[in-house]
């Protein structure tokens, strides 16, 4: 098997790791966690967001970064406009609405989030707090999970021969 094969079939293997994620956390944590009462929902998401940030997460999340313009690349070389094509839109896909947007959308809430002192805080206080938090952050996952579906269907499909 050649590189190029292996790298593609990575970037499939990787991507959708990463729309799988977000579409899990989509189905049911958002779900599960939406119907807890404020103090608990915080709690909830804090414990998640700690837990996440784990080697397995990254390798995932980051090596899509890198796999995905490898892949590209790759086809290029090949002379594989079709596929080149396809992983050139997965790629800049997943670089703006995957790791973009949750770097620069749901890391910031996060980390507002973090420095929150749940037990601290009134009733209102919580309330106010989540409707800061949830509204905002559950918009930005949906579309990061929507752009991640559509990434990872753009690698599959670059595997696939269309002459």
């Amino acid at each position: 098997m050649s590189s190029y094969v292996l790298t593609k079939i990575m970037a499939v293997l990787l991507s959708g790791l990463i729309a799988g994620l977000f579409y899990g956390f989509q189905c049911a944590v958002n779900t599960g966690l939406g119907n807890l009462g404020d103090k608990e929902y915080l709690l909830g998401f804090q414990g998640i967001n700690k837990a996440i940030l784990n080697p397995l997460f990254f390798a995932g999340f980051m090596g899509t970064l890198v796999i995905l313009p490898m892949a590209c690349w790759g086809s290029h070389r090949q002379g594989d406009g079709t596929a080149f094509h396809l992983l050139l839109a997965a790629t800049l896909l997943y670089l703006a609405g995957g790791f973009g947007l949750t770097v620069l959308g749901n890391v910031p809430l996060n980390n507002t989030l973090a420095g929150f002192d749940i037990h601290g805080a009134s009733p209102e206080g919580l309330r106010v707090q989540r409707e800061l938090f949830e509204r905002p952050w559950n918009r930005y996952h949906l579309i990061r999970t929507l752009v991640c579906f559509l990434s990872f269907l753009l690698t599959v499909l670059s595997l696939i021969k269309f002459r």
